[in-house]
């Protein structure tokens, strides 16, 4: 009888131990290979944790002070007083993300083309009436985002210092595109040296002027070529812009200029364009906002000294 309860006292004994051995693995008890694996998922659910604070603590601090990245915005223009006004404005755009890259154009037609087929993302060079006509005659889809400055256009001694010394039969070169050639011929019969039909408007041609008393002769060339040419004409009426990259200074060298507060400065402002559709890209409304900042206004005045004034 003692043996039989022995046996019996050691059966028992051998199987709660199995019980608890075999309990402890189904209740979430790990053997060292499961603990290994639950330590991994440990270590990689605190790696993620850590990368999801480092993406949060960079976005923070984006917002704290660095700039959102807007990336690269490419603008054509003339050099001169466009590309030197972008330049001024590069660092202004710097802080709001935008790297602003300037290509030099000398021309008035590559910089529109640049743009509609996409190769650049605006221009900065023109005014409207010059985009508008460019638009119906070249089939582009061009529009002003913002208007920066004017540029009062000048007339310019050549052989003849003085336009009371003008005589008969002189020759007057003048831009040869539509809108500066009709503008050029408006600044002349301000001047009281011809008289100009008044339907012709911005339109307007040598054919349209109806009074030319002192049989005065108009040499149409491309706008570039007016300040290298001077001397071969008796006046030349030139484009700021290229005025000033010729070495002339339309505040002191010019015989007569457009005023400006005249209806011309608002007709005349030169703008940045872009293709249709863009006007509201982030990178062009930073632009803008900095071309028309109190810091770019100062800009102009202090640089230009009335050849070039802001129109904002």
């Amino acid at each position: 009888m003692k043996r039989k309860l022995l046996s019996l006292s050691l059966a028992l004994l051998l199987g709660l131990s199995l019980v608890s051995c075999g309990g402890g693995a189904s209740n979430g008890g790990q053997t060292p290979e499961n603990d290994a694996e639950v330590q991994e998922s440990g270590d990689a659910q605190v790696a993620d944790a850590g990368e999801d604070g480092a993406e949060a603590g960079a976005e923070a601090g984006t917002e704290a002070g660095e700039p959102e990245a807007l990336g690269t915005l490419k603008v054509a223009a003339t050099s001169v007083p466009h590309a030197e006004i972008l330049e001024a404005a590069k660092p202004l755009l710097a802080e709001k993300g935008v790297d602003l890259v300037v290509t030099e154009y000398s021309d008035y037609v590559f910089p529109n083309t640049a743009v509609d087929e996409g190769d650049e993302d605006a221009n900065y060079f023109q005014h409207k009436p010059y985009m508008d006509n460019f638009n119906e005659e070249h089939g582009t889809d061009l529009v002003a985002a913002a208007f920066i400055h004017y540029e009062p256009m000048g007339v310019y001694p050549g052989k003849t210092e003085r336009l009371e010394d003008l005589p008969d039969g002189a020759l007057i070169s003048v831009p040869n595109d539509v809108t500066n050639e009709a503008r050029a011929l408006q600044l002349l019969a301000a001047q009281g040296l011809i008289e100009i039909d008044p339907d012709a408007g911005l339109n307007a041609t040598p054919n349209d002027i109806t009074s030319n008393p002192k049989d005065l002769k108009f040499q149409e060339l491309a706008a570039e070529m007016l300040p290298n040419t001077v001397d071969e004409y008796n006046l030349s009426v030139i484009n700021s812009n290229y005025a000033m990259q010729g070495g002339l200074n339309p505040a002191s060298d010019s015989l007569a200029s457009e005023d400006a507060d005249s209806e011309a400065a608002q007709t005349f402002a030169n703008l940045i364009a872009v293709k249709a559709g863009n006007e509201n890209d982030p990178r062009i409304t930073a632009l803008v906002e900095v071309l028309t900042s109190d810091a770019i206004r100062d800009f102009i005045n202090e640089n230009y000294q009335g050849a070039v004034l802001p129109i904002f």
